[in-house]
């Protein structure tokens, strides 16, 4: 990233990281108003309000609250909820490397900060141009999709309209590869196996998204090849899976977990990745990092090692910068 800093000569350019979200605090009632905006957005649950919002505020929200609640304590840290802490961390030290005039903000779909506050404090810095780009590297109406459609939302309200500038998806960009390949190589240079087998989870989404076009699958399955091809894998040494089912439809297969149990019977060392997140969170530290664990080693598996996420690795930060000046090349000095 040399010459960053001074390759830049221009009025201020915005910069907004979002993820997904955290309840502000691991109690049951934090949890349930954190629950109540994630579900009743229609990109993420598209079923007809008259029929879902009576099964969400009746059954779903008084019965996961208290269960996720209790979960989110358990990987709750002093800086709070991890994925907020991590995306926090990944914005300051994006902003060390790009320097001014680049100014960064971090915000979050669900939850605080919201979208909106993170474009009103870039504008109020002077940015008239706003990159926009979601820390989700596959491209899902459920993800990219509805924080686009929020940021639009939000800088239409505003006086003057910055110009948003999107990051839309980066499933097999060669630098957000390189960080997980790097990653990956960290965990698999402690196994004790030579040659662990390597598992990639992703989160899951229902088939029905899939087949209405989204085009979610498709890029975890170039994620999934193009880091396995980095880590020059043999056939056969690696496996693609889908966690976090939810609700009774049928969703991406096949398991994560069904996948690992069959696996501990024939594969002593198992080495899991989550390439969908890009910050450790509930789904990667308590679902991969603790239950994940403990089927393989109930169904005879005998070394586990969950690779942790990209978080603040400085080759990750250094592909965040890139992805950010591709998408804003410098405007014409006049």
């Amino acid at each position: 990233m040399k010459g960053l800093k001074e390759s830049i000569q221009q009025a201020p350019v915005g910069v907004l990281l979002v993820n997904l979200g955290s309840p502000a605090e691991p109690t049951p009632s934090a949890v349930e108003a954190f629950l109540e905006e994630f579900l009743s957005d229609p990109l993420v649950v598209d079923w007809p309000r008259w029929l879902w919002q009576p099964i969400r505020r009746t059954f779903i929200l008084p019965r996961r609250s208290k269960t996720v609640a209790h979960l989110y304590a358990e990987i709750w840290t002093s800086g709070g909820s991890p994925i907020t802490a991590y995306t926090a961390r990944q914005a300051k030290m994006l902003s060390g490397v790009l320097g001014l005039p680049w100014r960064v903000q971090w915000a979050m779909r669900y939850g605080q900060p919201s979208i909106a506050l993170g474009l009103e404090d870039l504008v109020r810095k002077g940015c008239e141009r706003i990159v926009v780009l979601p820390l989700f590297p596959q491209s899902s109406r459920t993800t990219t999709g509805t924080v686009l459609l929020e940021a639009t939302s939000a800088a239409a309200r505003m006086n003057p309209v910055p110009q948003l500038l999107p990051v839309n998806a980066y499933p097999a960009h060669p630098a957000f590869v390189m960080a997980w390949v790097e990653r990956i190589q960290e965990t698999l240079a402690r196994a004790n196996s030579p040659a662990p087998h390597v598992v990639f989870s992703f989160h899951g989404l229902p088939e029905r998204y899939i087949r209405r076009g989204d085009p979610y699958r498709d890029h975890c399955e170039a994620t999934a090849k193009a880091i396995g091809q980095g880590l020059h894998l043999r056939p056969g040494g690696w496996t693609m899976a889908y966690q976090s089912k939810f609700g009774p439809e049928r969703w991406l297969g096949p398991s994560t977990v069904d996948v690992v149990a069959r696996l501990a019977r024939t594969q002593p060392s198992l080495v899991v990745a989550a390439p969908a997140f890009v910050s450790d969170c509930l789904e990667t530290l308590e679902e991969l990092g603790a239950r994940l664990r403990q089927t393989f080693v109930a169904n005879g598996g005998q070394e586990f090692l969950l690779v942790p996420c990209l978080n603040d690795f400085p080759t990750w930060i250094a592909a965040l910068a890139e992805l950010v000046l591709e998408a804003s090349p410098p405007k014409a000095v006049r």
